[in-house]
Parts: structure tokens; sequence; C-alpha cells
């Protein structure tokens, strides 16, 4: 099963299946909802080989480099690109940037309650009804679709936080600061940055982040920019230098003490084991 709504004059696409093909784990553009619906599948996440088993949801963005591993059972998967339905420009309706979607290394997943696997097989339903619908309320009718999808994997995702009504506020702090640490990172570094966006103290923010057991503030934005630094060096040719400048630091040097000191290894040296990995994975 595949079933592919693209519009050619703004390259939007939102695709519903039950395998990841080549031409599907080559596009670059997609967000991925993988819902494990039987067995056991492996899934390759930037190098690292994960199993997730029935009754899991795992949610990529397109920053995470994927290739499927061992399948032993049936999985469903919704993508969709930016063009279709922007993350960031909608988050006040969908509330998942920065929990269900970040830019750092991590892979967010969470269990599908019994009740709520009706919702998704309802999904389903209604896109494989609308997208053999052809009209000029197409488009928006399979975004409706797409939003109810990304509101449920929310509300699970949440669940698995314990996030109860009163700890809402606390809980949004939390999202919108890591939501802000993936649109700034290169320029801002500091935590008194974010705080200041979000309104807040640094030490209100540390102990927002603390009470959900996460990293320090701190911990919070050099694991981002240790993620895009990592990216960069894996998967394209860019020099040590030009890293060092797309990353905002003053210097070369500066960069690669940051990287020495936050990983134990110098860029050169993490590049050549990161080229020996993907030979191995290839």
């Amino acid at each position: 099963m595949k079933h592919v709504y693209e519009n050619p004059k703004v390259k939007s696409k939102l695709i519903l299946c039950d395998e990841l093909d080549a031409e599907l784990l080559r596009d670059k553009t997609l967000y991925k909802f993988i819902w494990i619906v039987e067995g056991e599948v492996e899934l390759i996440v930037n190098h690292e080989h994960l199993t997730f088993h029935a009754g899991e949801i795992v949610s990529l963005s397109y920053l995470h480099h994927l290739k499927m591993g061992m399948v032993n059972g049936y999985y469903r998967v919704m993508l969709f690109n930016d063009r279709f339905y922007h993350i960031a420009d909608h988050d006040s309706e969908v509330f998942c940037n920065g929990l269900l979607f970040n830019g750092s290394l991590n892979v967010v997943s969470f269990r599908v309650s019994q009740e709520d696997v009706p919702k998704l097989d309802q999904i389903t339903d209604v896109f494989l009804e609308e997208v053999a619908v052809r009209d000029s309320m197409q488009d928006e009718m399979l975004r409706i679709v797409l939003k109810r999808a990304i509101i449920i994997c929310c509300r699970l995702a949440r669940n698995k936080h314990g996030i109860l009504p009163h700890r809402c506020v606390r809980f949004e702090i939390m999202r919108k600061f890591y939501a802000l640490v993936d649109e700034h990172f290169r320029e801002k570094k500091q935590v008194q940055d974010y705080a200041d966006m979000l309104h807040k103290s640094s030490k209100t923010l540390a102990n927002i982040l603390s009470f959900y057991h996460q990293p320090s503030a701190i911990k919070v934005i050099h694991n981002r920019i240790v993620a895009e630094a990592e990216r960069l060096l894996h998967y394209t040719s860019k020099s040590s230098k030009e890293i060092s400048i797309t990353l905002g630091f003053e210097d070369h040097p500066s960069f690669s003490r940051f990287f020495k000191n936050a990983t134990g290894m110098t860029a050169t040296e993490y590049r050549h084991q990161a080229h020996h990995l993907k030979r191995e994975c290839a």
C-alpha cells in the first residue's frame, strides 16, 4: 500500500504507506510517523540500530537519517513535508514542535493505548477516502486528517511524560524551549537568551527542566549544536572550518575545543569513524 497526495505547484506531499521504499528513504524533506502495528521493526536512525515493538509509534523529523533494518511484523507510515504542513508556522494548532519533532539526535517514541487504535484506524480510512477525491477542497481535507493524527500523537507523547492538566503550563514552557533552541542554536548559545525569549528567569527554566528529568538548559543547547555538527561531518563534505562558521562560532579553534570537549574526539576523528560506520551499514 502506498497512497500519495502531491501538489506539484507548491511541491507539497502527504503519503500513507505500509513500506518505506528506497524512494521515500531518499527524500530528506519528510517528517515521519511510523506505527508498529504487529511484531517488531528495526530502524537504523543516524546509524544507530533501534528495535520497536507492536503498539509503538516513532516520530522522526527530516533531519533524522533513516534506513530500514529487519522487519518481523507490519508497520504503517504517514509522511509529510513542510510544504504540506509547516510545523513551526502551525504550532498553535497542534503543539508538537519541540515535542514530537526536534533536531536532537534523540528518537521520540511512545505507546498507542488500546482506546486510540480505532482512532488511528479511522484516520487511515478517512485518508483513503479523501485521497481518492479530486476537487478544490481535497488539499484542506487531507490537511485536517494530518492535523488529527498529529494531535493524537501529541496526546500520547504527553501521556508518556505523565502530563496532567494542571502541569500543562510548565510542560509548554519546556516544549517551547526545545523549539526555540532548534530555531536559534546557531546564533544564541547562552541560557539567558532563551530565558528572555520565554519571559522567564534562568532559574525558573532550570527548575522546569529538572522537574521533567531533562538535561540542564546549557546541556540541551550544547547537545543541539553537537547534533548539527555531527550531521554535517557525517553527511556533508564541509570542512571543520566551514562547519564552525555554519554553527556560528567566533573562530575555528573555539569550535574545535567545543567539539572535542563534547564528544571526546576531534572533528577529523569523528568524520573518520562516521565514514567507517557508513561503510558497515551500506
